[in-house]
């Protein structure tokens, strides 16, 4: 489908929901008030959680209830301004709760709050739209360096520096070329999980990545553990990061960050095997930054290369966190 086709079918899909361009950016906007009132009160919470962790050495207390304060004040005012939409946040949804084909805001207040909660400055607020389970607006916010990553399905997406106003385009550089996961620079998280099926090949996987492929490894770059999914997500579509391997998160932690990555000119596969298409909320993701689009599918194959016989024989292991990947 060529680019005019693809915007017309998009534009009908929004008139069939009520929805319009303008409105989409209405909302962009909108997030992006929102998520720099949120970044005042993670900035304001940061002494707290320091001189916490050093008299009490527990923020988890304090750390959620800046979770729920953020999430309170994001849910009041979306819904005041758009009251037939879904909301889907990570501290207010309920168990089983599941995208609908209808306008959605799907909103993680901190993501990262390991680092949050540690005086690690990355972590942000991350502000998604979906419709028909697909993202279309994203906006994610780490207050503690200035960065705001934005985008609007069909309209590109930006690298704002908000100490300085600088806006960029997305990616920042000339993506430069990506023939194997040798020049990546590629991003794994560990997880909670550390023990069974998932954990033996989340660290299988990355011992590979490291690994010289004289002993068998694929001898990637490096690989970064930077404990924000939506952040990493925007890494990948600025071209920090070549790529980002991670299964086992949710759909508030990466809505917003998967448009930034498709905006930029990235794809994002599933971290298992074969699938090219992931769904939002299939916990199994592997964004890729722009390049030729069959350096692209080299890469993602040489990943699942790595997982090897492993894969196939785990894959239909259920875990308390979902299908194993």
């Amino acid at each position: 489908m060529d680019t005019e086709v693809a915007s017309l079918s998009f534009q009908d899909t929004l008139s069939k929901h009520g929805l319009s361009m303008n409105t989409l950016g209405s909302i962009h906007d909108l997030f992006i008030a929102i998520a720099k009132d949120a970044g005042k009160i993670m900035q304001a919470a940061e002494y707290e959680l320091l001189v916490s962790a050093s008299i009490k050495n527990n923020t988890s207390d304090l750390v959620t209830k800046y979770d729920k304060q953020i999430e309170t004040m994001v849910q009041k005012k979306l819904l005041e301004a758009y009251p037939n939409f879904d909301f889907l946040g990570e501290e207010t949804s309920k168990k089983g709760t599941k995208l609908d084909d209808k306008p959605t805001f799907v909103v993680d207040p901190i993501d990262g709050t390991l680092n949050f909660s540690k005086g690690v400055p990355n972590c942000a607020i991350s502000l998604g739209l979906t419709l028909e389970k697909k993202a279309i607006v994203g906006v994610v916010y780490n207050p503690f360096r200035g960065d705001l990553f934005t985008a609007i399905k069909g309209r590109g997406a930006y690298w704002t520096k908000t100490c300085s106003g600088t806006k960029l385009s997305l990616p920042v550089q000339t993506p430069r070329p990506m023939e194997n996961l040798n020049s990546c620079l590629v991003a794994v998280e560990w997880g909670n999980e550390r023990e069974g099926a998932n954990w033996k090949l989340r660290a299988d996987v990355h011992k590979k990545l490291l690994t010289s492929k004289e002993e068998g490894g694929a001898m990637c770059k490096s690989v970064r553990s930077n404990g924000s999914a939506a952040l990493n997500f925007c890494y990948v579509a600025a071209g920090m990061l070549d790529a980002f391997w991670e299964g086992g998160v949710w759909v508030w932690d990466i809505c917003a960050g998967w448009i930034i990555v498709e905006e930029a000119g990235g794809i994002v596969a599933s971290a298992n095997p074969g699938d090219w298409k992931p769904t939002l909320e299939g916990r199994l993701y592997f964004p890729v930054r722009k390049a030729d689009p069959e350096e692209q599918k080299a890469v993602v194959e040489e990943l699942w290369a790595t997982m090897g016989t492993f894969f196939r024989v785990q894959s239909s292991i259920k875990t308390p966190r979902g299908v194993a990947f």
